[in-house]
């Protein structure tokens, strides 16, 4: 049986998913952001403890089709955003969302925006501004290396959305003592 789950937004949400499964009495025959198969079969009392104690963790069992297509959007915009080949980022959200989902574009966006009260595209943006915090953070990376890996056109436009999003400049932010990053599953 495949549980799709909410807020998984790393490895290390993997790990621990996992791991809960597992304390649970299931094997997990396999796993990814948002969702994992897991054998035997659970039955609803088994659900309900599962659906317990992966709250108790901050995640969420979701059981519904428009749920899931929505938490799917995310997952797959969070990882190329943050656990892909950066230079992989020069792509067109749209199509690979379309290609992984297998779904109209148009649907998955209209179906995303009155889940969540934004856009795709919004929602891309702020993940990528917190890539570009954590990127400016580490500085091995120049503003111009930044923008480009990101996927945008020039570091003007990266600076300008960077500045339309956190109210800073990417200099401003990264000599600022307050430098405030959102939990990717916040966002």
């Amino acid at each position: 049986m495949t549980l799709y789950i909410k807020n998984m937004v790393c490895d290390r949400c993997i790990m621990v998913v996992k791991q809960q499964l597992e304390n649970s009495g299931f094997r997990v025959v396999s796993i990814t952001l948002g969702s994992a198969v897991v054998q035997p079969e659970p039955d609803a009392v088994q659900l309900s403890a599962i659906s317990s104690s992966l709250k108790l963790l901050g995640f969420e069992l979701i059981d519904n089709e428009k749920a899931r297509i929505v938490q799917r959007v995310k997952d797959l915009i969070i990882e190329k955003v943050h656990h892909s080949d950066l230079a992989d980022t020069h792509l067109s959200f749209s199509e690979y969302l379309s290609d992984m989902i297998h779904k109209d574009y148009t649907y998955l966006s209209r179906m995303f925006s009155e889940s969540e009260d934004t856009t795709i595209e919004k929602f891309i943006i702020q993940q990528k501004i917190e890539k570009v915090k954590e990127l400016l953070e580490y500085g091995e990376l120049n503003l111009n290396e930044i923008a480009w890996t990101m996927g945008y056109s020039s570091s003007a436009h990266l600076s300008a959305q960077f500045k339309t999003i956190t109210g800073l400049t990417p200099s401003q932010f990264k000599i600022s003592e307050q430098r405030q990053r959102k939990p990717i599953d916040k966002i």
